[in-house]
Order: C-alpha cells, then sequence, then structure tokens
C-alpha cells in the first residue's frame, strides 16, 4: 500500500506597512506546530489500514500519512520620498503546521519497534518539507528588500514588483516541494519501503 506525505502550499498576500524612517534589520520569523491523530491495531497492516481511514486529507479523495502545511505572512515597510517609493525592511513570519500519526501505547513492543522505525522516516520526509519552506522565505525576503519604484498611490508600482519577485521564488520552490514527493513515492522508492517494512506480517 502507498499513502502520500504531500507538502501543501499556502501564500499569503504582500502588505504594506506604514513608512519607517530609520534602517532596520529584516526578519524571518518561523513557527510551527504539531498536530496528532491516534492510529491502534495489532499489526502493522492495521495501522496502515488506519492511516488510510484517518490522515489528513489529501485532496477530496485520498489521505495522507503525515502532512505539512505553511503559510507566509509580510509585513512590508516603506520608504517613500518624492519621487521613489523603496522597500526598506521585508519582514516575513513562516508558519508550518505538521500532522502525524500517533500509535496507541497499548501497542505491544514488537509493533512499536516498528513503528518507531517507520516515524523515523516520516518525520525525516515532512522536516524536508519544512527546509524547503525555510529557505523558499528567506530566499523571498531577499529579492523583496531593495525594490524600488515611482512614488504613485500606495507604492502601487514597486509593491506590484515585489509580488512578481516573490511569487517567482514561491514558483520554484514548489517545483522542489512536487520533484521531492515525485522521487519519494516513486515506485519501490523510501516512502513505499517504510509502508511495506510496517505492514510485513
Amino acid at each position: 500500500m502507498r499513502l502520500p506525505l504531500p507538502a501543501l502550499i499556502l501564500t499569503a498576500a504582500l502588505a504594506g506597512a506604514v513608512a519607517y524612517p530609520f534602517p532596520a534589520r529584516a526578519e524571518i520569523k518561523v513557527r510551527s506546530a504539531v498536530k496528532v491523530y491516534p492510529v491502534r491495531g495489532k499489526t502493522g497492516e492495521d495501522l496502515v489500514d488506519q492511516m488510510n481511514k484517518h490522515g489528513p486529507r489529501h485532496g477530496f479523495l485520498t489521505r495522507a500519512i503525515a502532512q505539512t502545511k505553511y503559510s507566509v505572512s509580510w509585513d512590508i515597510t516603506w520608504r517613500k520620498s518624492a519621487t521613489e517609493c523603496r522597500v526598506q525592511q521585508a519582514d516575513a513570519t513562516l508558519s508550518i503546521d505538521y500532522t502525524y500519526p500517533k500509535l496507541d501505547p497499548a501497542a505491544d513492543a514488537s509493533l512499536r519497534k516498528r513503528w518507531a522505525q517507520f516515524m523515523k522516516g516520516v518525520r525525516k520526509h515532512e522536516e524536508t518539507h519544512g527546509r524547503l519552506a525555510v529557505r523558499m522565505v528567506t530566499e523571498a525576503q531577499k529579492v523583496a528588500e531593495g525594490v524600488s519604484g515611482p512614488a504613485d498611490a500606495g507604492c502601487r508600482t514597486a509593491n506590484g514588483e515585489v509580488r512578481r519577485r516573490v511569487s517567482a521564488i514561491y514558483q520554484r520552490y514548489e517545483a522542489q516541494q512536487l520533484a521531492f514527493d515525485e522521487r519519494e513515492h516513486r515506485d519501490g522508492g523510501p516512502v513505499e519501503k517504510l509502508v511495506a517494512a510496517l505492514a510485513k506480517p
């Protein structure tokens, strides 16, 4: 059996803040949270069946073993003169939510041992998605800072350029996330091996 472990990318719109007259250091804040759902059974096959039934939704018809969701919010500080709007500071907050299965503590020792190995691989997979998200935001912040445009209403032109540059970074990293999942989920790949090792008699 094979269950997907996807990374879902949710991005927030860029928001302009009031002008800030002095230089400041941009920040990236990373907030993470872990949610769990219970699984129980006497065999590895039982646990795989439980994950198929109760894992986080992936689309309308399928469920995943585990899931990484993340969102990015921005606080853009503008320096505006009579002729120019310039990004003075681009602070980003990356929120990452991991969802994992949790084994019933009443499971026997042999099953708990196999589960521990299984979860080691699952966490490694999901944390890779998290690291890619951090790299994405770090790179997006770098391209946002220093963007400038004419001093039009609401710094509209410069704001549009920030959106364009950041969106290009998001798209590139989304492609990396998808490529990583494709490698992990290929026939005979790491995910299939994890599930097979857990489900063996």
